[in-house]
This record gives C-alpha cells, structure tokens and sequence, in this order.
C-alpha cells in the first residue's frame, strides 16, 4: 500500500491524501488553503469566481497533478469527503472533474457542497452520494470489493467523519479534523464501539489531525462553549444598545447555542451573510437545523439594508448573527465596522466573538484592524467565546490507545503542528521512520 501525502502537510489547509493499493485508488479530502484566497479577495474587487488556473496559480489548490505523472488518476475510484468545511471540501468544485469517481461523504457535507457549486454556478461531472453518520459504503475496485465506514466523530461542524477504508492490507483510518466531546450540543457522540471493533480487525495506518498535538490539554466539550455564550449574552448590560454575534458559518452547534440563549434575551434573532445563508441552509435541508424557526436568514443587500435600517432605529429589539469573524474583506462585520451599512456602532453596542482568530498571518492582520476600527467607535467587545473543535495533546493519547494503528501519520498541518505529534508516538513506542511518518506534501510512503 502507498500512502501519498498531497496536501495538509505543510500548512493549515488543502487536505489532500492519496492511498494506492496496487490496483485500486482513493482521495480523501479536496480542501482549499483559505489565507490564499482570503489575500486575494483582498487584492481584487468585483464577482469573485475564480478558475481552476487562478487558484492553482497562487497555491490555494492540491498539487494533485503529481497523480497524472505516476499514471495514478485513471485508477481512482472514489473521493471520500470528512467533513463539511472549506479547507476539506472547498477544491472538489475545481478539480474533482479530474476523476472518474463519486464524491462520497455525510448528507450535510454533501449538501454544503451541492449550495457551493450552485452559488458559483459550478457543474462537476462526478456522482455525489451520501453515507448516513456510522454508515457504510461498498465500491467495486478491478478484483476486491472495499468497504468504507463514515464513523461519527465530534468536530466543530456537524456529521463530521472518521473514514476507515477496509483494504486487503488491513484498514485506513482517516482521522483529519476531530475532538473527543461526549456530551455534543447537536448530532451524535463518538461511535468508540466502532473504533474498539476496527482495531481487532487491524489498523494498517492512521492519518491524524495533529493541529494541536503540541497542546498539552484535552479539548473542552461544546458544552463549555454553550455556557461562555450563555454568561455573555445573559449577563451584559444590553437593555439600549445592539448586540451583534459573529461566529463559523458551519458550527450549526454553537448557532443553535446562540439562537437560544438570544431568545431569552426576547429579541428577534436575525442571520446574515452569505457563508451564514449556505451552512444554515444546508443544515435545514437534512433535517439539523432545531432553530431554523427562531430566526430569519437575510443574505440580499436590500434585506439586509431594510434590516440594519431598523436595528440602528431601536437596538433593542434585535440580535444580529453574522459573518466576519476573522475580518474577512466583504464580510458583514467587516463591513458594519467600515461604515459601509446603514447601521453605526455607537458606545456601548455589543460584538461579541464566539471564534478564535485562525494563526495564518492574513487572518491576524485582518482581525487586529477589524479589532481597531470596532474600538474607535466606543464599542464593547467580547472575544475567544470559543472552544476548539480539534483534538490536543491527550485527546490523541486516547485516540491511539483505543485503536492501536500499526503505523501513525501525521495530518493537517506544518511540521511545527505535525513534528509534536511524531514526540507523542515516540512516547507510546512508535519509531520514527519505522512506524511513524512526518511527511511533507507531494511525498509518498509505502507501507
């Protein structure tokens, strides 16, 4: 078996990896690296859809032509998506044509794809087919049937995924983008039963989020998060000013938080923003949306215009949940702080930041200005109200503990992120080089 590791090796980002089986190939991931594309945006004005090219061109992309040089991409016969967010599905509208394969992940993934390529009027050749959280999925391969289980993980976005492919060396668990939360606000805990039973049937390699393998903790529940949003909302003294929430588009937990802790405060709850329109949307679609009748999605200028007009009339009545948390250009928030809406923040006004600032150099400028243009006008800001949704340190102990993986690579990241992970199997007896693998993107492993 080869293991190729094409993107999320080296940043925060474009996941991408290849596993070869000799006769039989599979992806998982076809993520986008977003600072790239963010300084874009930032660079550009005007309808912002970009081609294959341009995007390829300024490294937002997976180098995934290294598959047409080793005669690899006729053999694909599937793309396993994990989960619903950008940096893991947002390539697939630009380079999934590429394979003769269906794109395979949970309802919710799938139908956050499908809103992407319908906003940006993309068609893909490739089937989309869905696998119910703790599901599983039979592909024809040329002489051996696979069996791929989408086992439910917790992660900052719901019906997120581990995917064990069942090969005939033994099984490939993907494991990119997880914590270990029993007590999740919405959706299922994680299926340990399943991950128990693989393990006595043998895991070959474990590909693993290894994003805060440096972090000496074990990540908090999303319940801690709910009672930092709740001590927030209900404790503010807020009875004349506005309050405006800003927060991931897809962490449909923590809207649902949001929206229930705004309904005590008895104010209409409004949600705004694109990003907001498609996760919120997709999340109604499949039937994970508990609040879709608490709120109202606005995401047309003159909507928003006609909203905003209100709020600034009397700020008592409304809270506003909105897009911009990283001061992304074009963004509502970042908007709102410019001056270029019909509402002015006055003393007082509330903003609160239920997100952490993402370290890429991009995001950390753009929220620091954000940051200053908020203070000028008097406002009161609420920052980091906010769990991670990625496994640290201990989390990944216990992941590897549980299931005991022959071999250890780790993902989703440099080698700052990637290289405590290798000190971590040392420790649990792992040798580098033997089995376990710090790789760099565009490298291969046979195993």
């Amino acid at each position: 078996m080869e293991v190729y590791t094409i993107g999320g090796y080296n940043e925060v980002g474009k996941n991408m990896t290849v596993v070869n089986t000799g006769e039989d190939v599979f992806i998982f991931d076809l993520g986008v690296f977003l600072p790239a594309i963010v300084q874009l945006q930032e660079s550009e004005t005007g309808e912002q859809i970009y081609s294959e090219k341009k995007l390829r061109s300024i490294g937002a992309l997976p180098d995934d032509l290294l598959l047409d040089k080793l005669n690899l991409r006729d053999k694909v016969r599937a793309v396993f998506l994990g989960h619903a967010h950008l940096d893991h599905v947002g390539a697939a509208p630009y380079i999934s044509y590429r394979y003769d394969a269906p794109l395979v992940g949970t309802p919710f993934t799938i139908e956050v794809l499908k809103k992407i390529l319908d906003d940006d009027g993309i068609k893909i050749p490739n089937a989309l087919k869905t696998v119910n959280p703790n599901g599983s999925f039979f592909i024809k391969g040329k002489s051996y049937n696979y069996q791929v289980d989408f086992i439910n993980i917790t992660h900052s976005t719901i019906q997120t995924s581990m995917i064990a492919l069942h090969t005939k060396e033994g099984i490939v668990l993907y494991a990119n983008d997880f914590k270990l939360d029993n007590n999740p606000i919405l959706g299922l805990p994680p299926n340990y039963d399943l991950l128990k039973k693989l393990s006595k049937e043998g895991i070959k390699v474990l590909i693993v989020d290894s994003l805060y393998s440096g972090v000496e903790r074990k990540t908090p529940s999303e319940k801690i998060a709910r009672a930092l949003v709740e001590e927030v909302l209900l404790t503010i003294k807020n009875e004349n000013s506005a309050i405006f929430v800003t927060t991931f588009s897809s962490h449909i937990a923590r809207l649902k938080s949001i929206v229930e802790f705004g309904k005590k405060l008895d104010r209409k709850i409004y949600f705004m923003g694109r990003s907001m329109k498609k996760y919120v949307s997709a999340a109604i679609d499949v039937g994970m949306c508990p609040f879709q009748k608490d709120i109202q999605i606005v995401s047309y200028k003159n909507q928003i215009d006609s909203i905003l007009n209100k709020v600034e009339k009397d700020r008592r009545k409304s809270l506003i949940v909105c897009t911009g948390h990283q001061g992304e250009p074009g963004s509502i928030m970042d908007k709102l702080s410019r001056g270029n809406l019909p509402f002015s923040f006055k003393p007082g006004d509330n903003v609160v930041f239920s997100s952490k600032t993402i370290p890429s150099p991009i995001n950390v400028e753009n929220k620091e200005q954000l940051d200053k243009r908020l203070k000028k006008s008097g406002v009161r800001i609420f920052d980091n109200i906010h769990v991670s949704g990625h496994a640290g340190r201990e989390d990944l102990r216990d992941l590897i503990s549980l299931i005991h993986p022959e071999h250890i690579i780790p993902a989703h990241g440099s080698s700052m992120h990637l290289t405590p992970m290798m000190e971590l199997a040392k420790e649990m007896g792992y040798k580098p080089g033997k089995n376990c693998h710090l790789l760099e993107n565009g490298q291969k492993i046979k195993l």
